[in-house]
Parts: C-alpha cells; structure tokens; sequence
C-alpha cells in the first residue's frame, strides 16, 4: 500500500525546454584569389561559438569564387582591400545593396596563416568581432 501511495503522489517530470539558439552572425571574408588572407580569417575563427564564417575570392582563379550567394548568406563582409569592396558593390549590385563592407585594408604580401598576418587580422578585426 505504501508503494501505492508513494506512485499517486510522484509527480511529473518537469518539462523540459530546449535553450534558446541565438542568432549566430554570419561573417564573410574576400579577397583576390581566396588562398592567403581571406582563408587566414576564415581558420582563425573556424569552429567558433560566436559565429560562422566562410571566406571567398574575387578573382577568376580563385580557390573559391565569390558568388551572389555568398553576399545574400552573409550578415557582416569583411575585404581586404578597396578594389575589393569596389568590385563587390559593381559586380553584385543587388545583393551587396544595403550590406555594410568593411575594408580592412591588408596588403596582399602574406603567406596562408603567417604569424604576421594573423597578429595584423587580430587588430583590424578586433574593433568588429570577439577575436
């Protein structure tokens, strides 16, 4: 009888939420061929909490080309140079309308993910992402 009354008065599991996913900024980094500054930034933030990235480049050789895609997925772009923002606000007229581009102005004289490229993508990133 005991074990009766100790079922009738078990009560029901709480329910159970799933906490909230936050919206995780998309970031998108361009440059000329995809294989050196753009990729750095990319890998620097890959696997991150705080955002997605992917990264692209603007010329025909590119590793990966820039498409409109591209510019309609991301919330925040990141270029390397002006011609490249230039480029991006003529060739993808539409999809760039709006869309805020930051030049960050990073000379293309950096191998893939040299410690010299990624201290000078640490500082002109840091005023925008948690790097």
């Amino acid at each position: 009888m005991a074990a009766a009354s100790a079922s009738a008065t078990r009560r029901a599991p709480a329910a159970t939420t799933m906490p909230e996913v936050a919206h995780r900024p998309k970031v998108l980094f361009v440059c000329s061929r995809n294989l050196s500054r753009s990729l750095t930034a990319e890998r620097m933030f890959a696997g991150s909490p705080f955002y997605d990235v992917k990264s692209r480049g603007l010329a025909p050789q590119a590793r990966i080309r820039l498409t409109e895609a591209d510019l309609r997925w991301a919330d925040q772009v990141y270029v390397m140079e002006k011609d490249h923002q230039d480029r991006i606000r003529e060739r993808f007229r539409a999809a760039a309308e709006g869309k805020r581009i930051v030049c960050l102005h990073i000379d293309d004289v950096y191998e893939p993910m040299a410690p010299e490229l990624v201290a000078v993508l640490r500082d002109r990133l840091a005023p925008h992402l948690e790097v």
